[in-house]
Protein backbone atom coordinates (compact mmCIF):
# COMPACT_ATOMS: atom_id res chain seq x y z
CA UNK A 1 0.00 0.00 0.00
CA UNK A 2 1.40 4.00 -1.03
CA UNK A 3 1.71 4.55 3.14
CA UNK A 4 3.40 2.05 4.04
CA UNK A 5 7.25 3.47 4.04
CA UNK A 6 9.99 2.94 5.77
CA UNK A 7 9.87 6.13 7.17
CA UNK A 8 7.03 5.29 9.63
CA UNK A 9 10.05 4.68 11.99
CA UNK A 10 10.63 7.45 12.05
CA UNK A 11 7.32 8.94 12.17
CA UNK A 12 6.58 6.66 15.51
CA UNK A 13 9.41 7.72 16.96
CA UNK A 14 8.22 11.11 16.91
CA UNK A 15 4.55 10.44 17.94
CA UNK A 16 5.33 10.18 21.52
CA UNK A 17 5.28 14.33 21.12
CA UNK A 18 1.92 14.53 20.37
CA UNK A 19 0.77 13.07 23.83
CA UNK A 20 1.36 16.22 24.74
CA UNK A 21 1.52 15.74 28.68
CA UNK A 22 0.41 12.08 28.92
CA UNK A 23 1.17 10.80 32.63
CA UNK A 24 3.34 7.70 32.21
CA UNK A 25 3.90 7.47 36.32
CA UNK A 26 0.65 5.60 36.35
CA UNK A 27 0.81 3.13 34.52
CA UNK A 28 3.59 0.45 33.83
CA UNK A 29 4.19 -1.22 30.21
CA UNK A 30 6.04 -4.16 29.66
CA UNK A 31 8.37 -5.34 27.03
CA UNK A 32 5.43 -7.61 25.48
CA UNK A 33 3.64 -4.13 25.17
CA UNK A 34 6.54 -2.78 23.00
CA UNK A 35 6.37 -6.32 21.06
CA UNK A 36 2.73 -5.61 20.40
CA UNK A 37 2.15 -1.96 20.36
CA UNK A 38 5.17 -1.35 18.26
CA UNK A 39 7.27 -1.31 14.53
CA UNK A 40 9.59 -3.88 15.92
CA UNK A 41 12.79 -4.47 13.36
CA UNK A 42 11.03 -8.29 11.97
CA UNK A 43 7.96 -5.87 11.29
CA UNK A 44 9.38 -3.01 9.76
CA UNK A 45 11.85 -4.49 6.73
CA UNK A 46 8.80 -6.27 4.70
CA UNK A 47 5.10 -5.19 3.69
CA UNK A 48 2.19 -7.08 3.98
CA UNK A 49 0.29 -7.92 0.54
CA UNK A 50 -1.68 -11.12 0.93
CA UNK A 51 -3.11 -13.71 3.43
CA UNK A 52 -4.47 -16.78 3.01
CA UNK A 53 -5.75 -17.95 6.80
CA UNK A 54 -7.28 -21.56 6.07
CA UNK A 55 -8.86 -22.96 9.63
CA UNK A 56 -11.28 -25.62 10.68
CA UNK A 57 -13.58 -24.54 13.70
CA UNK A 58 -14.21 -27.36 16.27
CA UNK A 59 -17.41 -25.88 17.98
CA UNK A 60 -17.82 -29.02 20.15
CA UNK A 61 -13.91 -28.68 21.57
CA UNK A 62 -14.03 -24.95 20.77
CA UNK A 63 -10.60 -25.51 19.00
CA UNK A 64 -8.92 -23.48 15.77
CA UNK A 65 -6.69 -25.18 13.63
CA UNK A 66 -5.20 -24.34 10.42
CA UNK A 67 -2.63 -21.92 8.35
CA UNK A 68 -1.88 -18.24 7.58
CA UNK A 69 -0.64 -17.92 4.19
CA UNK A 70 1.63 -14.88 4.12
CA UNK A 71 2.60 -12.80 0.79
CA UNK A 72 4.97 -9.76 1.58
CA UNK A 73 7.29 -7.84 -0.42
CA UNK A 74 11.09 -7.10 0.93
CA UNK A 75 10.99 -3.08 1.26
CA UNK A 76 14.77 -3.50 3.50
CA UNK A 77 17.16 -6.23 4.39
CA UNK A 78 16.25 -8.44 7.14
CA UNK A 79 16.81 -12.06 8.22
CA UNK A 80 14.13 -12.61 10.68
CA UNK A 81 10.23 -11.97 10.61
CA UNK A 82 7.50 -11.11 13.79
CA UNK A 83 4.69 -13.28 13.71
CA UNK A 84 1.93 -12.81 16.35
CA UNK A 85 -0.23 -15.42 18.01
CA UNK A 86 -1.95 -15.28 21.94
CA UNK A 87 -1.60 -18.07 24.09
CA UNK A 88 -3.16 -20.38 24.33
CA UNK A 89 -2.75 -21.08 20.45
CA UNK A 90 0.64 -22.37 19.53
CA UNK A 91 2.28 -21.37 16.44
CA UNK A 92 3.40 -25.51 15.36
CA UNK A 93 5.45 -24.88 11.96
CA UNK A 94 6.65 -22.28 9.84
CA UNK A 95 7.65 -22.83 5.79
CA UNK A 96 9.23 -21.05 3.38
CA UNK A 97 10.39 -22.42 0.05
CA UNK A 98 9.75 -25.69 1.37
CA UNK A 99 12.05 -25.56 4.11
CA UNK A 100 11.06 -25.69 7.70
CA UNK A 101 12.20 -22.79 9.65
CA UNK A 102 12.87 -21.82 13.34
CA UNK A 103 10.56 -20.75 15.68
CA UNK A 104 12.09 -18.80 18.52
CA UNK A 105 9.25 -17.69 20.66
CA UNK A 106 8.82 -14.64 22.86
CA UNK A 107 5.67 -14.27 24.75
CA UNK A 108 3.11 -13.43 22.04
CA UNK A 109 5.41 -12.69 19.70
CA UNK A 110 7.20 -15.22 17.45
CA UNK A 111 10.34 -14.86 15.35
CA UNK A 112 10.97 -16.88 12.48
CA UNK A 113 14.34 -17.20 11.32
CA UNK A 114 14.30 -17.32 7.57
CA UNK A 115 16.88 -19.09 5.28
CA UNK A 116 15.97 -17.88 2.04
CA UNK A 117 17.95 -14.71 1.07
CA UNK A 118 15.68 -11.70 1.14
CA UNK A 119 16.12 -9.05 -1.71
CA UNK A 120 14.65 -5.88 -1.76
CA UNK A 121 11.81 -5.55 -3.87
CA UNK A 122 11.09 -9.47 -4.48
CA UNK A 123 7.65 -11.09 -3.23
CA UNK A 124 7.81 -13.87 -1.00
CA UNK A 125 5.05 -16.07 0.33
CA UNK A 126 5.59 -17.65 4.26
CA UNK A 127 3.40 -20.09 5.69
CA UNK A 128 2.37 -20.58 9.67
CA UNK A 129 0.43 -23.34 10.99
CA UNK A 130 -1.38 -23.37 14.33
CA UNK A 131 -3.60 -24.78 16.59
CA UNK A 132 -5.26 -24.91 19.61
CA UNK A 133 -8.17 -23.15 22.48
CA UNK A 134 -8.52 -19.63 21.57
CA UNK A 135 -9.11 -17.60 24.58
CA UNK A 136 -13.01 -17.20 25.14
CA UNK A 137 -14.37 -13.48 24.79
CA UNK A 138 -15.43 -12.47 28.46
CA UNK A 139 -16.94 -9.27 27.62
CA UNK A 140 -17.29 -9.59 23.67
CA UNK A 141 -16.53 -7.18 22.21
CA UNK A 142 -14.45 -5.13 24.89
CA UNK A 143 -12.75 -8.08 26.63
CA UNK A 144 -12.71 -9.79 23.36
CA UNK A 145 -11.59 -12.96 21.69
CA UNK A 146 -14.02 -16.32 20.46
CA UNK A 147 -17.67 -16.45 21.64
CA UNK A 148 -18.94 -19.88 22.06
CA UNK A 149 -22.49 -19.37 22.85
CA UNK A 150 -25.72 -21.15 21.60
CA UNK A 151 -29.09 -20.07 20.43
CA UNK A 152 -32.45 -20.99 21.33
CA UNK A 153 -32.87 -24.01 19.20
CA UNK A 154 -29.30 -24.96 20.79
CA UNK A 155 -27.14 -24.42 17.75
CA UNK A 156 -23.50 -22.78 18.04
CA UNK A 157 -23.64 -19.46 17.53
CA UNK A 158 -20.05 -18.29 17.42
CA UNK A 159 -18.41 -14.93 16.36
CA UNK A 160 -14.77 -13.44 17.01
CA UNK A 161 -13.98 -10.02 18.19
CA UNK A 162 -11.08 -8.38 19.12
CA UNK A 163 -10.19 -5.18 19.09
CA UNK A 164 -7.65 -3.51 21.06
CA UNK A 165 -6.95 -7.44 22.29
CA UNK A 166 -5.52 -7.81 18.91
CA UNK A 167 -6.43 -10.12 15.81
CA UNK A 168 -3.19 -12.39 16.84
CA UNK A 169 -5.51 -13.79 20.09
CA UNK A 170 -7.40 -16.21 17.43
CA UNK A 171 -5.38 -16.31 14.59
CA UNK A 172 -1.70 -15.49 13.17
CA UNK A 173 -0.72 -12.53 11.79
CA UNK A 174 1.72 -9.15 12.06
CA UNK A 175 -0.43 -7.85 14.35
CA UNK A 176 0.11 -4.12 14.14
CA UNK A 177 -2.28 -1.80 12.26
CA UNK A 178 0.03 0.20 10.65
CA UNK A 179 0.75 -2.30 7.63
CA UNK A 180 -2.94 -3.36 6.48
CA UNK A 181 -2.75 -6.64 3.95
CA UNK A 182 -3.86 -5.41 0.80
CA UNK A 183 -6.35 -8.21 -0.08
CA UNK A 184 -7.68 -11.77 1.68
CA UNK A 185 -8.79 -15.24 1.37
CA UNK A 186 -10.90 -16.38 4.23
CA UNK A 187 -10.98 -20.27 4.10
CA UNK A 188 -13.31 -21.61 7.52
CA UNK A 189 -14.66 -25.38 7.93
CA UNK A 190 -17.49 -26.03 9.96
CA UNK A 191 -20.17 -28.80 10.89
CA UNK A 192 -21.99 -28.98 7.81
CA UNK A 193 -25.65 -27.82 9.65
CA UNK A 194 -23.83 -24.28 10.19
CA UNK A 195 -22.87 -21.65 7.93
CA UNK A 196 -19.68 -19.05 8.41
CA UNK A 197 -20.19 -15.67 7.33
CA UNK A 198 -16.83 -13.48 7.05
CA UNK A 199 -15.58 -10.59 5.08
CA UNK A 200 -15.87 -9.74 1.78
CA UNK A 201 -17.97 -11.98 -0.74
CA UNK A 202 -18.32 -15.61 -0.60
CA UNK A 203 -16.67 -17.58 -3.45
CA UNK A 204 -17.03 -21.09 -2.73
CA UNK A 205 -18.14 -23.66 -0.67
CA UNK A 206 -16.77 -26.79 -0.80
CA UNK A 207 -18.82 -29.59 0.56
CA UNK A 208 -17.82 -32.47 2.64
CA UNK A 209 -19.59 -35.46 4.60
CA UNK A 210 -19.71 -33.92 7.95
CA UNK A 211 -18.72 -30.25 6.92
CA UNK A 212 -18.51 -27.50 4.83
CA UNK A 213 -15.96 -24.40 4.03
CA UNK A 214 -16.88 -21.64 3.63
CA UNK A 215 -14.44 -18.91 1.44
CA UNK A 216 -14.72 -15.61 1.76
CA UNK A 217 -12.24 -13.05 -0.83
CA UNK A 218 -11.78 -9.82 0.70
CA UNK A 219 -10.54 -7.50 -2.56
CA UNK A 220 -9.85 -4.45 -0.34
CA UNK A 221 -6.85 -3.91 2.06
CA UNK A 222 -8.27 -4.96 5.61
CA UNK A 223 -6.80 -4.12 9.14
CA UNK A 224 -6.37 -6.66 11.36
CA UNK A 225 -9.37 -6.90 13.85
CA UNK A 226 -11.59 -5.97 11.12
CA UNK A 227 -11.65 -9.83 9.85
CA UNK A 228 -13.72 -11.90 11.47
CA UNK A 229 -15.79 -15.22 11.77
CA UNK A 230 -19.06 -15.36 12.69
CA UNK A 231 -20.53 -19.04 12.66
CA UNK A 232 -24.63 -19.90 12.99
CA UNK A 233 -27.48 -21.59 11.81
CA UNK A 234 -27.74 -18.54 9.49
CA UNK A 235 -30.47 -17.71 6.97
CA UNK A 236 -29.86 -14.54 4.60
CA UNK A 237 -31.79 -12.37 2.52
CA UNK A 238 -30.26 -9.44 0.19
CA UNK A 239 -31.26 -6.12 -1.46
CA UNK A 240 -29.33 -3.63 -3.99
CA UNK A 241 -28.70 -0.54 -2.56
CA UNK A 242 -28.12 2.00 -5.44
CA UNK A 243 -24.96 4.61 -4.00
CA UNK A 244 -22.99 6.87 -5.15
CA UNK A 245 -20.48 3.95 -6.96
CA UNK A 246 -23.36 2.62 -8.60
CA UNK A 247 -25.45 -0.84 -7.11
CA UNK A 248 -23.92 -2.37 -3.74
CA UNK A 249 -25.03 -5.96 -2.94
CA UNK A 250 -26.26 -5.55 0.58
CA UNK A 251 -26.45 -9.08 2.67
CA UNK A 252 -28.26 -9.86 6.20
CA UNK A 253 -27.56 -12.96 7.93
CA UNK A 254 -29.70 -13.82 11.00
CA UNK A 255 -30.33 -16.74 12.93
CA UNK A 256 -33.39 -18.32 11.34
CA UNK A 257 -35.97 -17.33 14.10
CA UNK A 258 -35.00 -13.87 13.55
CA UNK A 259 -35.84 -13.51 9.72
CA UNK A 260 -39.19 -11.78 9.74
CA UNK A 261 -37.98 -9.52 12.74
CA UNK A 262 -35.19 -8.54 10.90
CA UNK A 263 -36.75 -7.47 7.27
CA UNK A 264 -38.91 -4.87 9.33
CA UNK A 265 -35.89 -3.75 11.83
CA UNK A 266 -32.82 -3.69 9.69
CA UNK A 267 -34.14 -0.96 6.95
CA UNK A 268 -32.03 1.86 9.01
CA UNK A 269 -29.17 0.22 7.26
CA UNK A 270 -29.34 1.67 3.97
CA UNK A 271 -31.19 4.69 5.75
CA UNK A 272 -27.50 4.64 7.22
CA UNK A 273 -25.43 4.10 3.72
CA UNK A 274 -27.54 6.86 1.88
CA UNK A 275 -27.14 9.39 4.88
CA UNK A 276 -23.13 8.52 5.60
CA UNK A 277 -22.55 8.58 1.29
CA UNK A 278 -23.87 12.22 1.73
CA UNK A 279 -21.97 13.35 4.46
CA UNK A 280 -18.55 11.31 4.05
CA UNK A 281 -18.39 9.99 0.26
CA UNK A 282 -19.02 6.61 -1.71
CA UNK A 283 -19.32 3.87 0.93
CA UNK A 284 -15.30 2.66 0.44
CA UNK A 285 -16.10 -1.50 -0.38
CA UNK A 286 -18.03 -1.64 -3.02
CA UNK A 287 -15.92 -4.33 -4.50
CA UNK A 288 -16.50 -6.37 -0.91
CA UNK A 289 -20.41 -5.97 -0.57
CA UNK A 290 -22.31 -5.13 2.47
CA UNK A 291 -23.03 -7.31 5.26
CA UNK A 292 -24.89 -7.03 8.65
CA UNK A 293 -24.61 -10.14 10.91
CA UNK A 294 -26.18 -11.09 13.65
CA UNK A 295 -23.92 -12.34 16.74
CA UNK A 296 -24.22 -12.98 20.11
CA UNK A 297 -22.39 -10.16 21.54
CA UNK A 298 -23.65 -6.39 20.86
CA UNK A 299 -21.62 -5.47 17.85
CA UNK A 300 -18.66 -4.29 16.04
CA UNK A 301 -16.91 -2.81 12.76
CA UNK A 302 -15.65 -6.19 11.18
CA UNK A 303 -14.99 -4.39 7.43
CA UNK A 304 -18.05 -5.60 4.87
CA UNK A 305 -19.01 -7.45 7.70
CA UNK A 306 -21.00 -5.02 10.43
CA UNK A 307 -21.93 -7.69 13.64
CA UNK A 308 -24.99 -7.08 15.33
CA UNK A 309 -26.40 -8.24 18.86
CA UNK A 310 -28.95 -5.11 19.40
CA UNK A 311 -31.77 -6.96 20.02
CA UNK A 312 -34.02 -5.61 17.01
CA UNK A 313 -34.27 -2.18 19.57
CA UNK A 314 -33.47 1.13 18.85
CA UNK A 315 -31.23 2.96 20.78
CA UNK A 316 -28.48 1.46 22.36
CA UNK A 317 -30.30 -1.93 23.76
CA UNK A 318 -33.60 0.08 23.76
CA UNK A 319 -32.35 2.97 25.67
CA UNK A 320 -31.31 6.70 24.67
CA UNK A 321 -27.89 7.24 25.49
CA UNK A 322 -28.64 11.10 25.18
CA UNK A 323 -31.78 11.57 26.91
CA UNK A 324 -33.08 13.54 24.19
CA UNK A 325 -35.56 11.20 22.74
CA UNK A 326 -33.27 11.08 19.32
CA UNK A 327 -31.12 8.22 20.33
CA UNK A 328 -34.39 6.20 19.83
CA UNK A 329 -35.00 7.36 16.33
CA UNK A 330 -32.63 5.05 15.02
CA UNK A 331 -30.70 1.41 15.86
CA UNK A 332 -27.51 2.13 17.45
CA UNK A 333 -25.53 -0.57 16.49
CA UNK A 334 -26.78 -0.39 13.10
CA UNK A 335 -25.94 3.18 12.54
CA UNK A 336 -22.26 3.69 14.90
CA UNK A 337 -20.92 0.08 13.49
CA UNK A 338 -21.97 1.06 10.19
CA UNK A 339 -20.37 4.65 10.18
CA UNK A 340 -16.85 2.75 11.41
CA UNK A 341 -16.48 1.66 7.33
CA UNK A 342 -16.14 5.49 6.93
CA UNK A 343 -14.00 5.95 10.13
CA UNK A 344 -11.67 2.58 11.03
CA UNK A 345 -12.20 0.50 8.08
CA UNK A 346 -11.77 2.96 5.38
CA UNK A 347 -9.28 5.56 7.67
CA UNK A 348 -7.73 3.27 9.95
CA UNK A 349 -5.73 4.73 12.96
CA UNK A 350 -1.77 3.76 13.11
CA UNK A 351 -1.44 3.49 16.52
CA UNK A 352 -4.07 2.45 18.92
CA UNK A 353 -3.59 5.53 20.97
CA UNK A 354 -5.28 7.38 18.07
CA UNK A 355 -8.36 4.98 18.25
CA UNK A 356 -10.42 8.24 18.66
CA UNK A 357 -9.77 8.56 15.04
CA UNK A 358 -12.24 5.77 14.60
CA UNK A 359 -14.66 6.19 17.58
CA UNK A 360 -15.09 10.29 18.19
CA UNK A 361 -16.16 10.65 14.39
CA UNK A 362 -18.13 7.49 14.41
CA UNK A 363 -20.21 8.50 17.88
CA UNK A 364 -20.01 11.93 15.74
CA UNK A 365 -21.76 9.97 13.04
CA UNK A 366 -24.67 9.32 15.37
CA UNK A 367 -25.68 13.00 14.95
CA UNK A 368 -25.49 13.03 10.88
CA UNK A 369 -27.49 10.41 10.48
CA UNK A 370 -30.10 12.64 12.79
CA UNK A 371 -29.16 15.61 10.97
CA UNK A 372 -29.81 14.17 7.34
CA UNK A 373 -33.14 12.85 8.60
CA UNK A 374 -34.17 15.55 11.17
CA UNK A 375 -32.46 18.38 10.66
CA UNK A 376 -29.52 20.18 12.45
CA UNK A 377 -31.99 21.02 15.83
CA UNK A 378 -31.68 17.24 16.09
CA UNK A 379 -28.32 16.66 15.71
CA UNK A 380 -27.26 19.15 17.87
CA UNK A 381 -29.50 18.15 20.97
CA UNK A 382 -28.35 14.96 20.43
CA UNK A 383 -24.69 15.64 20.52
CA UNK A 384 -25.37 17.71 23.15
CA UNK A 385 -26.83 15.64 25.31
CA UNK A 386 -24.40 12.85 25.32
CA UNK A 387 -22.06 15.10 27.25
CA UNK A 388 -23.89 13.68 30.20
CA UNK A 389 -21.15 10.29 29.60
CA UNK A 390 -18.34 12.06 30.04
CA UNK A 391 -15.84 11.85 32.75
CA UNK A 392 -12.93 13.72 32.15
CA UNK A 393 -10.90 11.18 33.46
CA UNK A 394 -7.56 10.90 31.43
CA UNK A 395 -6.22 12.07 27.77
CA UNK A 396 -8.39 10.86 24.83
CA UNK A 397 -5.22 10.18 23.16
CA UNK A 398 -3.04 7.21 24.64
CA UNK A 399 0.59 6.22 25.06
CA UNK A 400 2.23 5.18 21.53
CA UNK A 401 4.11 2.16 20.77
CA UNK A 402 2.86 -0.23 23.64
CA UNK A 403 -0.74 -1.20 22.11
CA UNK A 404 -2.54 1.97 24.82
CA UNK A 405 -5.49 3.75 24.05
CA UNK A 406 -6.96 6.83 25.70
CA UNK A 407 -9.88 7.64 27.62
CA UNK A 408 -13.62 5.85 26.56
CA UNK A 409 -14.38 9.50 26.61
CA UNK A 410 -12.61 9.58 22.60
CA UNK A 411 -17.17 8.58 22.39
CA UNK A 412 -18.82 11.55 23.94
CA UNK A 413 -16.30 14.03 24.65
CA UNK A 414 -14.77 13.41 21.05
CA UNK A 415 -17.75 13.42 19.17
CA UNK A 416 -18.39 17.23 21.40
CA UNK A 417 -15.15 18.23 20.18
CA UNK A 418 -15.64 17.24 16.42
CA UNK A 419 -19.10 19.15 16.52
CA UNK A 420 -17.00 21.93 17.79
CA UNK A 421 -14.68 21.84 14.78
CA UNK A 422 -18.43 22.19 12.63
CA UNK A 423 -18.71 25.60 14.25
CA UNK A 424 -15.54 26.44 13.55
CA UNK A 425 -16.18 25.90 10.10
CA UNK A 426 -18.99 27.94 10.00
CA UNK A 427 -20.26 26.19 6.64
CA UNK A 428 -22.30 22.85 6.66
CA UNK A 429 -21.58 22.57 3.03
CA UNK A 430 -17.84 23.50 3.67
CA UNK A 431 -18.14 21.09 6.41
CA UNK A 432 -19.47 18.22 4.72
CA UNK A 433 -16.81 18.58 2.20
CA UNK A 434 -14.13 18.38 4.76
CA UNK A 435 -15.59 15.01 5.79
CA UNK A 436 -15.77 13.92 2.10
CA UNK A 437 -12.00 14.80 1.51
CA UNK A 438 -10.86 13.08 4.69
CA UNK A 439 -12.13 9.79 3.35
CA UNK A 440 -11.32 11.27 -0.46
CA UNK A 441 -7.67 12.31 0.73
CA UNK A 442 -6.62 9.06 3.40
CA UNK A 443 -8.44 6.25 1.15
CA UNK A 444 -8.00 2.59 2.48
CA UNK A 445 -4.90 4.42 4.79
CA UNK A 446 -3.59 4.32 7.81
CA UNK A 447 -2.62 7.64 9.93
CA UNK A 448 -1.98 9.84 12.51
CA UNK A 449 -3.72 12.46 14.47
CA UNK A 450 -0.83 14.71 13.01
CA UNK A 451 -2.38 13.80 9.89
CA UNK A 452 -6.31 14.62 10.63
CA UNK A 453 -5.19 17.48 12.59
CA UNK A 454 -3.19 19.03 9.52
CA UNK A 455 -5.81 18.49 7.08
CA UNK A 456 -9.02 19.79 8.96
CA UNK A 457 -6.61 22.96 9.96
CA UNK A 458 -5.69 23.49 5.99
CA UNK A 459 -9.66 23.37 5.31
CA UNK A 460 -11.04 25.01 7.91
CA UNK A 461 -8.56 27.70 7.63
CA UNK A 462 -7.35 27.92 11.33
CA UNK A 463 -4.38 26.85 12.77
CA UNK A 464 -6.03 24.30 15.29
CA UNK A 465 -3.08 22.90 16.96
CA UNK A 466 -4.16 24.26 20.71
CA UNK A 467 -7.12 23.44 20.05
CA UNK A 468 -6.51 19.61 19.74
CA UNK A 469 -4.14 19.61 22.12
CA UNK A 470 -7.35 20.66 24.69
CA UNK A 471 -9.33 18.89 23.87
CA UNK A 472 -7.26 15.22 23.14
CA UNK A 473 -3.84 16.18 25.07
CA UNK A 474 -5.94 17.45 28.28
CA UNK A 475 -8.53 16.26 30.73
CA UNK A 476 -9.86 20.28 31.26
CA UNK A 477 -12.38 21.50 29.70
CA UNK A 478 -12.12 25.48 28.45
CA UNK A 479 -14.32 28.43 30.60
CA UNK A 480 -15.32 31.48 29.01
CA UNK A 481 -15.27 33.92 31.29
CA UNK A 482 -17.23 37.42 30.68
CA UNK A 483 -18.84 40.40 32.62
CA UNK A 484 -20.91 42.87 31.36
CA UNK A 485 -21.36 46.51 32.84
CA UNK A 486 -24.26 47.39 30.48
CA UNK A 487 -21.68 49.40 27.64
CA UNK A 488 -18.83 46.82 27.40
CA UNK A 489 -18.30 43.04 27.57
CA UNK A 490 -15.01 41.61 28.59
CA UNK A 491 -14.28 38.13 27.83
CA UNK A 492 -11.26 35.87 27.89
CA UNK A 493 -10.58 32.31 28.09
CA UNK A 494 -9.69 30.57 31.63
CA UNK A 495 -8.95 26.57 32.23
CA UNK A 496 -6.87 25.98 29.18
CA UNK A 497 -3.43 24.76 27.21
CA UNK A 498 -0.40 27.07 26.50
CA UNK A 499 -1.73 29.30 23.03
CA UNK A 500 -4.87 28.21 23.50
CA UNK A 501 -7.87 30.78 21.37
CA UNK A 502 -10.74 29.57 19.67
CA UNK A 503 -13.44 32.21 18.36
CA UNK A 504 -16.96 30.96 19.64
CA UNK A 505 -20.43 32.24 18.69
CA UNK A 506 -22.49 34.07 21.59
CA UNK A 507 -25.99 35.19 21.03
CA UNK A 508 -26.73 39.34 21.76
CA UNK A 509 -30.39 39.74 21.57
CA UNK A 510 -31.03 36.35 19.51
CA UNK A 511 -28.62 37.66 16.87
CA UNK A 512 -25.35 35.53 16.56
CA UNK A 513 -22.28 37.44 16.54
CA UNK A 514 -18.63 36.12 16.67
CA UNK A 515 -15.96 36.86 19.05
CA UNK A 516 -12.24 36.02 19.96
CA UNK A 517 -11.29 35.45 23.19
CA UNK A 518 -7.83 34.50 24.10
CA UNK A 519 -5.83 34.05 27.75
CA UNK A 520 -5.83 37.56 28.36
CA UNK A 521 -8.81 39.85 29.04
CA UNK A 522 -10.14 41.22 25.58
CA UNK A 523 -13.58 43.92 25.27
CA UNK A 524 -16.53 44.78 23.31
CA UNK A 525 -18.56 48.02 23.30
CA UNK A 526 -22.08 46.80 23.23
CA UNK A 527 -25.51 47.46 24.13
CA UNK A 528 -27.73 44.02 24.78
CA UNK A 529 -30.76 43.00 26.98
CA UNK A 530 -29.62 39.08 26.69
CA UNK A 531 -26.64 37.04 25.66
CA UNK A 532 -26.27 32.93 25.63
CA UNK A 533 -23.11 31.13 24.37
CA UNK A 534 -24.01 28.56 21.76
CA UNK A 535 -24.45 25.59 23.33
CA UNK A 536 -22.85 23.75 20.32
CA UNK A 537 -19.37 24.61 21.33
CA UNK A 538 -18.31 22.35 23.93
CA UNK A 539 -16.96 24.77 26.34
CA UNK A 540 -18.03 25.90 30.06
CA UNK A 541 -18.88 29.32 31.03
CA UNK A 542 -18.11 31.84 33.91
CA UNK A 543 -20.42 35.00 34.19
CA UNK A 544 -18.39 37.69 36.18
CA UNK A 545 -21.15 40.25 36.55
Amino acid sequence: MNTKKIIALIIFSCLTFYTFSQDLTKIKFTKQDSLRGSITPERIWWDLTYYHLDIVVNPEKRTIKGSNEIKYTVIDSGSKMQIDLQKPLKLIKAEQDGRKLKIIKDGNAHFIKLKSKQIKGSSKTLKVYYEGSPREAVRAPWDGGISWEKDKNGNHFIASSCQGLGASVWWPNKDHMYDEVDSMLISVNVPKNLINVSNGRLVKIDEKLNSKTFHWAVKNPINNYGVNINIGDYVNYSEIYNGEKGNLDVDYYVLSYNLEKAKVHFKDNTKMIEAFEHWFGPYPFYEDSYKLVQTPYLGMEHQSSITYGNKFLKGYLGRDLSNTGWGLKFDYIIIHEGGHEWFANNITYKDIADMWIHESFTTYSESLFLDYYYGPKASSEYIVGIRKNIRNDKKIIGTYNVNNKGSNDMYPKGANFIHTLRQLANDDEKWRQILRGLNKTFYHQTVTTKEIEDYISKNIGIDLSPIFNQYLRDTRIPILEYGYDGETLKYKWSNIVAKFKMPIEIIIDNQKIWIYPESEWKYKSLKFENIKIDQNYYVNTKKLY
